[in-house]
């Protein structure tokens, strides 16, 4: 079956649209052979479909496999000895008989199935491309537009439109509303792609978009001058940063916090008023645990055993380096990989925990 016109169509679309002929040819095959095996033999035939660019032919053949006489009933694609004899006289069992033939109603039919597959094909192409282009966006910041929000999850419309972020659930930050319309930053966690379950998924409630906020504020961090060493994050209530400064003339706190807290002030801002500790990282373990309990002061922190230490905080601070059903204890154990446990001058003295093998603030 000759069909020019066909063939001509699908090189038009690999110029026009980046997609290889071969990609369309072996969709269109396995589409036609559908459509026919369902329209001309049910579900107890196997079609095959060839397509030929080059001669521009489409030839269907009907596969069946040759099965002895004395079998009761046919399979799905099976013929018998004796019939497939008739057709080719060197059949036997086990062989697998091609035999062509013509379709009918070819023109409505073949026109339908390709322009579905086409259509798709189309779809799925421009898709996967702007999933490629968005690859490289794994770990960034970006903006984006508050399309849809359902029961659990929120669509957001990312870049200039051309492809949809998903925010589920857990990347979403509690007591935080999101509408239709509404702009805001998300940081992208990954890009998921593979079939028709290519995504794009977005977050509100990860550490990184707290780093990320940071370095769009603070130039330091950006030149690479101050360093964001570790971030720990309950969101929607409280971050506590750790950063450094590789410069001894750079103030790294101040750098963060800006003139009149202007910086800290447009993350928080960003954050719906999430509260900010910012921490100044130290290369000694136990001094940095002790910074990490800010805003209580520390007495002593003394190491127990490998990534473990009991910090001593005054008896009037102890709620305070606690924190709220021990928030900032537990922000301060993320932050620093330590597990620490924290004690009043009261029951340490008991305890006779003292600072000779620790660090004092």
């Amino acid at each position: 079956m000759v069909n020019k016109d066909f063939f001509a169509a699908l090189a038009d679309l690999e110029h026009e649209r980046g997609i290889a002929e071969d990609v369309f040819i072996g969709a269109l095959s396995s589409a036609l052979a559908s459509a026919y095996k369902k329209q001309m033999f049910g579900e107890t035939g196997n079609v095959e479909v060839r397509l030929n660019p080059e001669k521009s032919t489409i030839r269907f053949f009907l596969l069946r496999t040759v099965v002895d006489d004395d079998v009761e009933e046919l399979g799905d694609g099976e013929i018998y000895l004796k019939d497939a004899t008739d057709i080719k006289k060197s059949a036997k069992v086990g062989d697998v008989l091609s035999e062509e033939f013509v379709p009918k109603d070819f023109s409505r039919i073949a026109a339908q199935t390709a322009k579905q597959v086409i259509l798709q094909k189309i779809h799925e192409t421009e898709r996967d491309n702007t999933l490629s282009e968005f690859s490289d966006k794994e770990g960034e910041l970006m903006s984006g537009l508050v399309r849809k929000v359902d029961m659990r999850n929120v669509y957001i419309e990312l870049g200039k439109g051309q492809i949809e972020g998903l925010m589920m659930p857990t990347d979403q930050v509690p007591g935080e509303k999101y509408e239709p319309g509404d702009r805001i930053k998300v940081f992208v966690k990954r890009v998921r792609s593979g079939g028709r379950n290519a995504q794009v998924l977005v977050s509100r409630s990860a550490p990184g978009l707290v780093k990320k906020l940071f370095e769009e504020e603070v130039p330091e961090i950006k030149a690479g001058t101050v360093t964001i060493k570790s971030v720990s994050r309950e969101p929607g209530q409280r971050t506590k940063m750790a950063i450094a400064s590789a410069d001894p003339r750079v103030d790294a706190v101040g750098a963060c916090v800006g003139n009149k807290g202007a910086r800290v002030n447009a993350v928080v801002a960003e954050l719906g008023g999430e509260k900010i500790d910012i921490i100044l990282w130290s290369e000694n373990p136990l001094e940095f645990i002790a910074k990490s309990l800010s805003p209580a002061t520390v007495v002593s922190v003394t190491q127990l055993g490998e990534k473990s230490a009991v910090a001593v905080v005054p008896d009037e601070k102890l709620s305070l380096a606690i924190g709220r059903n021990g928030q900032n204890a537990r922000l301060a154990a993320r932050l620093t990989g330590w597990k620490i446990d924290v004690k009043s001058e009261s029951s340490a003295s008991k305890l006779e925990l003292g600072t000779a093998d620790g660090t004092e603030e």
